[in-house]
């Protein structure tokens, strides 16, 4: 009975109308999500471009005007790629239908957990900010931090870029930067450079001496003020360690080591002042095949 019940309250007209229903919902559901979906990529395609328009436009800009400095350019460039994804998402969502009004005071209203579970990330901005605050190093300077040597290339607003002595690109957190010791190599515009060679112990420590001192006066890329310094270290059984400190610019320390040293060799040999030799490691003796038998 309630087969034909259903039979008869089922007929083919409502079957058919029944389809035709579901067939107009599911038209009028995929035609306006569907223009939805293609409106919210359109936007993030269009967001994400314009952002790295933004900041790569304000760099431009900055290294064009020299009396920027690019350390706040950067800066600033990262800071409104940012803000431009930010109000990206923002129009995705308005595209959705979503009151962002009611989106934010929900954001608001959870701030604490959030600001607890980006704990770090808040981090890394704030560190950002302190470093654009009080400037440390601007681009182009050499550092030393985090454990790296590099040249600073970028200060965005998450991390520090910088560009290794081996030309290899290092990305360090703000916050390791700004929490950690940083040396700032060349903020000013000298520096000194330390170099220590150790001679047999029975050289002559005054031909030595002379010959080191005679070299330095001959480099003219050496400052007089401060004045070189070259004298004794240490006298141990191994041998006499002579320490020799030179002033120099910035540019000039690598350089002036390499060749100084190089040439107080040369005049040690000339003047006959030798070096101690180098301690050969000792290599355990192989095993004679008796004991390896054995």
């Amino acid at each position: 009975m309630a087969d034909t019940a259903l039979n008869i309250a089922m007929t083919p007209s409502k079957w058919e109308r029944a389809l035709e229903r579901m067939w107009d919902t599911s038209i009028a559901l995929g035609t306006n999500y569907g223009l939805r979906i293609l409106g919210a990529i359109a936007i993030l395609l269009v967001g994400y471009f314009v952002a790295r328009l933004l900041k790569r436009g304000l760099i431009r800009a900055g290294r064009r005007a020299p009396h920027l400095d690019m350390t706040v350019v950067t800066f600033v460039a990262s800071l409104a790629k940012y803000g431009v994804l930010a109000f990206t998402m923002v129009a995705v969502l308005s595209n959705f239908g979503v009151q962002t009004t009611s989106v934010v005071a929900v954001i608001g209203a959870a701030g604490l957990a959030i600001g607890l579970a980006l704990q770090g990330t808040l981090g890394h901005v704030a560190s950002g900010f302190m470093l654009i605050l009080f400037r440390p190093f601007r681009v182009g300077d050499l550092i030393e931090t985090a454990g790296v040597t590099g040249t600073v290339t970028e200060v965005s607003l998450f991390t520090t870029e910088i560009t290794g002595v081996d030309n290899i690109r290092i990305i360090i957190p703000n916050s390791s930067v700004w929490s950690g010791v940083t040396k700032n190599l060349t903020s000013n515009p000298t520096r000194r450079a330390d170099m220590e060679i150790t001679i047999h112990p029975t050289g002559d420590i005054e031909t030595a001496l002379a010959a080191i001192q005679q070299e330095v006066e001959k480099d003219a890329r050496i400052l007089k003020v401060p004045a070189p310094t070259v004298g004794v270290l240490k006298i141990t059984e191994a041998g006499v360690k002579i320490v020799f400190q030179v002033w120099t610019k910035v540019a000039d320390m690598g350089p002036v080591q390499f060749d100084l040293q190089r040439r107080v060799l040369v005049a040690f040999a000339k003047a006959g002042i030798y070096l101690p030799p180098t301690p050969l490691v000792a290599r355990p003796a192989a095993p004679s095949q008796g004991a390896a038998a054995s």
